[in-house]
Parts: structure tokens; C-alpha cells; sequence
């Protein structure tokens, strides 16, 4: 019953710190613990119609609500060339553009696919096909380069560069994959490594001073033994990123996954002497009480580390069971983590995360 009553406590002041907020001048803190949001669908869902309101009820910019509820980062992912023409180069500008002037720190997460790369995908983009080794080393590195050489003729200095997203596996398959039922393929790693290379030289190109992000899933599980892998055959990285879904397994807790992961921060943090960034975290919808209690459990035991460098929420402003137009025909469901209420305002558990002191 205690523990209820500081949650509920806890929730009204995160309520009334963001109401407080909205009515300052829009200044941010651009620096320190990164509190951030990946919105990346945020113009396919302005172009559905979709709206967002503040804690007054009141229409707003996505952006400017989350950052009224102490928002400070954002990443944005980056396809090569999608059918639709959502997160190829041009969306990703408009949004970073936009993010940029209300003094958010960006994160460019490319996929080097045309679609969503994750474990279980990693598909060469359509134009990359049939290509070999060095010809695709020279197009990882040519679409970082003309990506973040347009961001810079528009003003927009990234503070974190992903080269490949999820990629546990490697990336662009078969070429770059790590692993098939039989164990590690023949020099797998290598071939990942100068792949993955390929993006952070070209990241150090155009921003030397840009930190690369190299970004794998479950933080619950131990990955010591990739990053030791992955930097024992050369492989270049600033920061380990890390996705965290602690409502996802149904054989451990939420709190258990929690924990876990930080343990994981820290342990990677120390051995490799770099910052983690949990770059993709998440809690169901279904029950915003439940998901704040989760959240905040996730606060209390990964955000307070010193060796974690910041969080980004995957996609908190998705409400109402929207979905791109494409998952129909993909038989795909709703994604069901967000973290707005269904009336399009923030819901408790973003402004848990947001509400981090660090």
C-alpha cells in the first residue's frame, strides 16, 4: 500500500513538473544525461491525421509536447530507399530540422536496408544487390556520407551515429551475417567488421567529433562476449548501444529484466571503458499504471548509473492502435508500447522517464 501511495505521489508531481514546464521558454539543457524519444513515424502519423495534445488539452507539436515533459534527444532511423519515401533521406532531414530547432540532440540510426532491421532481418537494400565485399564497404560508406553531409549543409551537428541497428547478427545479409543453426560462418566476423567499419570511418569523415553508436538487443542477456568479439577482430565503436524490453519475456519479471540490465550496463561499460546508451526501451500500453511501475523501476535501477549515457523511448507518441498503411498487407499488428493516452497526450510512464535527474 505504501509503495501505491509513493507511486501515485510520484505521478502527480511528474504531472504537474510537466504542466510547469510548458509554460517556460523552450530552453533545454543540451548536454548531460540523454533523455530521448525515437519518432521516427512521427510524419507518417502527421500525414494519418494524427494529433497530439498537451497537458491542457490543447493541439500541439509532438515534439514540442515531449519536450515540455523534459525531452532533450531524439533518433531518427534511416532507410536507404523505402517504397513509400518514409525515413529515406528527406523525411529523416525534415524531421531532424525540426527537432534541431527545439535544441534536441539527434541520433541517426541507419538501418543500411530499406526496411526495418532488427535479429531476425537484415536485408540488403534492393539497390545494393548482387554487390561484393568492397563494393559494399563503399556503399555503407557513401550513404553515410551523403546522409550526414546533408544534414550538415543544413545546419545539424548529430551527437550520436548508429552504424546498423539490432545488428547481434551482423548486417547486410548474407554477406554480413555472424551465424546460421551451424554456429559462425567462415571469417563472418571479419567480413561484419569492415562492413561496420566502413560506417564509423565515414561518420569520422563528416563528423569527427560525433560519437558511433554500435547497437545490439536484449540488454537482460550477457553480450560481454560480442563486444569482445566484435572489437577483437577490430571493430570500431564510441558507445554501446543496447534495446531493452523488459515486459517481453514471460519467463522472467519486468523487475528481473531490469535488473539485469543493469548489470549489463555497467559490466560493458567497465570492461570497454565506453558509455552505454539504451537506445530503444519500451513498456505495454495496455495498463499505463503497470507500465509507469515498470518504468520507474527501470529509472531507479539503469538511469542512475553513471556509466549510462541516456535513454531513448521507441516510438512513445504511436496511440490508439495506430499503424503504418504497410503492416496490413504484412499482416502485422499495432505496435503496443507507446506511451501516449489515448485522448494524444503523454502518459505516465514517458513522463517518468523524462522526469530523470541527472
Amino acid at each position: 500500500m505504501k509503495h501505491s501511495l509513493y507511486i501515485a505521489s510520484l505521478m502527480l508531481f511528474f504531472l504537474a513538473s510537466c504542466t510547469q514546464q510548458e509554460k517556460q521558454d523552450n530552453t533545454v539543457i543540451n548536454e548531460g544525461f540523454a533523455k530521448g524519444a525515437d519518432i521516427s513515424w512521427l510524419t507518417e502519423q502527421e500525414n494519418d491525421g494524427i494529433k497530439f495534445y498537451n497537458r491542457n488539452n490543447k493541439e500541439t507539436d509532438c515534439i514540442s509536447v515531449l519536450k515540455s515533459c523534459g525531452m532533450n534527444a531524439v533518433r531518427l532511423r534511416v532507410w536507404v530507399n523505402h517504397s513509400t519515401g518514409w525515413c529515406n533521406k528527406q523525411d529523416v532531414l525534415d524531421k531532424a530540422k525540426r527537432a534541431y530547432a527545439q535544441q534536441m540532440r539527434v541520433m541517426i540510426d541507419f538501418h543500411y536496408s530499406d526496411f526495418f532491421c532488427d535479429p531476425s532481418r537484415q536485408n540488403i537494400p534492393e539497390e545494393w544487390t548482387n554487390y561484393d565485399l568492397d563494393q559494399m564497404c563503399e556503399a555503407v560508406a557513401a550513404h553515410t556520407s551523403d546522409v550526414l553531409q546533408s544534414l550538415k549543409a543544413i545546419g545539424i551537428t548529430p551527437k550520436w551515429v548508429q552504424v546498423g541497428n539490432e545488428t547481434t547478427n551482423g548486417m547486410l545479409w548474407p554477406m554480413g551475417k555472424l551465424w546460421d543453426d551451424n554456429g559462425d560462418m567462415q571469417d563472418s566476423w571479419k567480413r561484419y567488421v569492415s562492413l561496420s567499419n566502413s560506417g564509423y570511418d565515414a561518420v569520422k569523415k563528416v563528423f569527427p567529433e560525433t560519437k558511433v553508436v554500435i547497437h545490439i538487443d536484449n540488454a537482460w542477456e550477457d553480450r560481454l562476449w560480442w563486444y569482445k568479439k566484435f572489437t577483437a577482430k577490430g571493430g570500431k565503436l564510441d558507445i554501446i548501444g543496447l534495446s531493452h524490453y523488459p515486459q517481453t519475456n514471460s519467463k522472467k519479471s519486468w523487475s528481473e529484466m531490469n535488473t539485469l540490465c543493469a548489470t549489463h550496463v555497467d559490466q560493458l561499460s567497465q570492461t570497454f571503458n565506453v558509455p552505454v546508451i539504451i537506445a530503444e526501451v519500451g513498456t505495454k500500453s495496455a495498463n499505463p499504471s503497470l507500465a509507469a511501475q515498470v518504468m520507474t523501476d527501470f529509472v531507479n535501477k539503469v538511469c542512475i548509473s553513471e556509466n549510462c549515457e541516456g535513454v531513448f523511448y521507441w516510438e512513445p507518441q504511436v496511440y490508439n492502435g495506430w499503424k503504418p498503411a504497410e503492416y496490413n498487407a504484412l499482416g502485422w499488428g499495432a505496435y503496443d508500447m507507446g506511451a501516449f493516452t489515448s485522448n494524444g497526450q503523454p502518459a505516465e510512464a514517458i513522463n517518468v522517464l523524462f522526469s530523470v535527474k541527472r
